[in-house]
């Protein structure tokens, strides 16, 4: 449970130092979000309700575990900022490059994320364990709502490394402020290392070893 002083102070940004990198991840996830409806064709509404789904999915799942307000509750800009970036799509978006546009976005999107989620829960003083989960689930729930509800199969069943650069992001944050570092540097150390993670996986098709088939003895 979080003590009553630090829940006396929800209502501002925990992380002042990051709060622009959180609206980022939002918005960032938010385009993935639009861009799988614009695939099926749908129409704008769908479009921001995919945006906003996927874009606070996973800091609400989070914000629920470690028992505080839920951030865009608290701040009506993130869904604003969901919603400004499914019209971008709206407007912008062109048909030939919207799949590898959502891959990229997706690769920026979990490695912020992962960072955000770490840090969040970090500065709520959980254990480093418990931010590596959070930094985890920050990054990875809103894509997995998103997939399923645009029929896709979920980034959880992918042999491409996706959740693991999330993982590595929120490890390498943790990791920064064990030795000592600020919030700003550890993030701005963590994030490219889960971008560089995720980008191999999608340039030169990088995958963790599968589990192996049982050997049958004759």
């Amino acid at each position: 449970m979080i003590e009553a002083p630090i829940l006396a102070t929800l209502s501002q940004p925990i992380l002042p130092n990051l709060y622009l990198v959180d609206y980022a991840g939002v918005a960032v996830f938010a385009a993935t979000g639009a861009l799988a409806a614009a695939r099926e064709k749908h129409d704008l509404v769908t479009l921001g309700f995919f945006a906003a789904i996927t874009g606070v999915g996973g800091g609400t799942l989070r914000d629920v575990m470690l028992d505080v307000p839920v951030f865009w509750v608290v701040d009506w800009k993130y869904i604003a900022v969901c919603l400004l970036a499914a019209l971008a799509v709206w407007v912008i978006g062109r048909p030939e490059w919207r799949f590898r546009a959502l891959l990229w976005l997706d690769a920026i999107g979990l490695a912020a994320y992962g960072v955000m989620g770490a840090a969040k829960a970090e500065a709520l003083g959980a254990s480093p364990l418990i931010c590596i989960v959070m930094g985890t689930v920050t990054a990875c729930f809103g894509g997995i709502v998103r997939d399923l509800l645009a029929g896709q199969p979920s980034i959880l069943l992918r042999r491409e490394i996706t959740v693991t650069a999330a993982i590595l992001a929120a490890v390498a944050y943790v990791v920064f402020k064990l030795l000592g570092l600020g919030n700003v540097t550890a993030a701005v150390l963590a994030m490219p290392l889960g971008f560089a993670l995720r980008a191999g996986a999608l340039a030169w098709g990088w995958s963790l070893p599968s589990f192996p088939a049982r050997v049958r003895t004759p």
